[in-house]
């Protein structure tokens, strides 16, 4: 009996204030369109996420192969490339060090601006061979003074930093970049390297990175690796920190070491150029500039170097409303440049076809479109609703082997989270929902395709505010926008109720997983995600 789903069993008699008559129509509905409409469309539907779990499958698989071959067998970058230190010479002195520039776009940074600023500063490389650049688009009017302040107190000491304003945002990031390198006192330098306001580089960056590109004319980008200041805040911190380390360790270094191209990720990496004047420049089309400029670079051949050993200190958004932002803008952007630039990467004729199936198929389809929408749609929607059909079987091989094999190789870049893992499954089928929903923004280039909000970062605000909570303790002040998730909490009570009726009628058992991630999207929801922080 309760192998088949009818209409009394979606709304039973005993429901309060559910008529007979209701559900018996309901019933009469439900048995008429099952079989001849609904039962195909669902059967379809799990085919296809069936189709995309085997192609993901696949592709973790691929770079989990080469990963491996890469750490056993490949020669280190200093090894693969020449490298050299650059010395002080005798009769050129310091003109033997290429002349840098360094870019710290900002926006309002008012907590963390001095981090960035005092890093670049710091960088050990001869102060008359690097000009620091601050393009400030501040629009609160305190924080640009107090920016351009912490620049003339540099600029006291000797250091070459100058302060760069614009009348107007436009091009946002991009923007502030390509107007930069416009400077008269730009023309002479080299190389670029680009920090965000939360960037905090070692003293020795320059000097390991550089000769990279000094040495390898062939080389336009060096990325290193991002490490965070602040992983173990709280849950949410965690869990951005396994995504990313997967992203570093695995995704980054198999497109430096297969095809020499990867994704720039906007800050902590040294291009030349050369190489971004031939590509066209910075441009503001898409929300991921860093992307776009990386792309169009490979596609002229140059190739990018990923230095896993060499780390660059930075801060993971810690609230919630700050991170959705984040993800937003990371999901929707890769979508809206695939879509405005897959006829020119097809039609391309510098670059091998090898590569570009690599960008087209692996970097673009499989990692930044079918990654979101098969979590989404076969954990979220599908793999649910075959629980009220239970004429449509999903073999157990997509719904629990293949699945658990992808979450099992997307745990090495964290050990140390590894008992996190179960949770981080729960919390990125939730963000799925955002990263599909802003991936078909993206993909049809819809009214917030370019939207674009800086991701907040809060550097030491919150331990000042403990520190200082004696004094003047912080008041909590609710506000339902920014802690109620509406879209959450539907699919919550949808997950709840697939959930209860498994529990009572299913044969599989997907009840324990239904009611798991029920809690987190309840959570998720009601906003106890990440840092609370206090009001003014």
């Amino acid at each position: 009996m309760g192998d088949v789903i009818s209409g009394k069993n979606l709304i039973p008699e005993s429901f309060p204030g559910a008529s007979v008559d209701l559900a018996a129509q309901i019933g009469l509905l439900w048995d008429l369109i099952k079989l001849p409409l609904i039962v195909p469309l669902l059967q379809l539907a799990v085919y296809i996420c069936l189709a995309m779990t085997v192609m993901l499958f696949l592709e973790r698989l691929y770079m989990g192969i080469v990963i491996i071959l890469v750490k056993l067998f490949w020669k280190k970058p200093d090894k693969r490339y020449n490298w050299e230190p650059i010395r002080d010479d005798l009769e050129l002195g310091n003109y033997a060090f290429p002349l840098v520039l360094i870019q710290i776009p900002m926006f309002n940074e008012r907590e963390v601006y001095k981090i960035s600023i005092g890093a670049a500063c710091n960088l050990s490389w001869p102060s008359d061979r690097m000009v620091i650049q601050v393009l400030d688009d501040s629009t609160d009017l305190s924080i640009k003074d107090m920016i351009e302040k912490e620049c003339l107190r540099w600029a006291s000491k000797g250091v070459n930093i100058r302060y760069q304003i614009r009348e107007s945002r436009g091009g946002y990031k991009a923007g502030a970049l390509k107007e930069g390198l416009k400077r008269d006192y730009v023309k002479d330098c080299e190389y670029v390297v680009i920090f965000d306001a939360d960037f905090r580089p070692e003293p020795d960056f320059l000097r390991r990175a550089i000769p990279f590109l000094e040495f390898n004319p062939q080389i336009a980008l060096v990325q290193a690796r991002w490490r965070f200041v602040n992983s173990d805040e709280c849950l949410l911190t965690r869990m951005q920190e396994m995504s990313l380390d997967y992203h570093f360790t695995v995704e980054q270094e198999v497109g430096s070491a297969t095809h020499a191209f990867f994704g720039f990720n906007g800050t902590g990496g040294v291009w030349r150029i050369a190489a971004i004047n031939e590509a066209g420049g910075w441009k503001d089309r898409t929300t991921v500039e860093d992307m776009d400029l990386a792309v169009r670079a490979g596609l002229k051949g140059w190739k990018f170097l990923y230095l896993g050993d060499l780390q660059v200190k930075s801060e993971l958004p810690s609230t919630f409303k700050a991170f959705r932002y984040q993800q937003h803008r990371w999901s929707c952007g890769p979508a809206n440049l695939f879509r405005k630039m897959v006829m020119e990467i097809v039609k391309n004729k510098k670059v091998t076809v090898w590569k570009k199936l690599y960008v087209i198929y692996s970097f673009f389809f499989v990692r930044k479109i079918i990654a979101h929408m098969v979590t989404f749609f076969f954990f979220c929607v599908v793999l649910p609703l075959t629980i009220l059909v239970p004429e449509v079987e999903v073999p157990i091989w997509g719904a629990i082997y293949i699945p658990c094999i992808i979450t099992t190789l997307n745990s090495v870049g964290t050990p140390r989270s590894v008992h996190l893992l179960f949770y981080w499954i729960l919390f990125e089928n939730v963000m799925s929902l955002h990263r599909t929903k802003a991936t078909f923004i993206g993909l049809l280039d819809a009214k917030r395709s370019n939207e674009w909000v800086v991701t907040e970062k809060l550097g030491d605000a919150l331990k000042n505010n403990k520190s200082n909570a004696k004094v003047a303790p912080k008041k909590f002040k609710f506000n339902i926008g920014d802690r109620i998730h509406l879209t959450e909490l539907g699919f919550a009570v949808f997950l709840f109720f697939t959930g209860c009726y498994d529990f009572m009628y299913g044969k599989h058992n997907y009840f324990i997983y239904i009611f798991l991630q029920t809690i987190t999207f309840l959570i998720v929801g009601f906003g106890y995600v990440g840092t609370i922080v206090p009001s003014s």
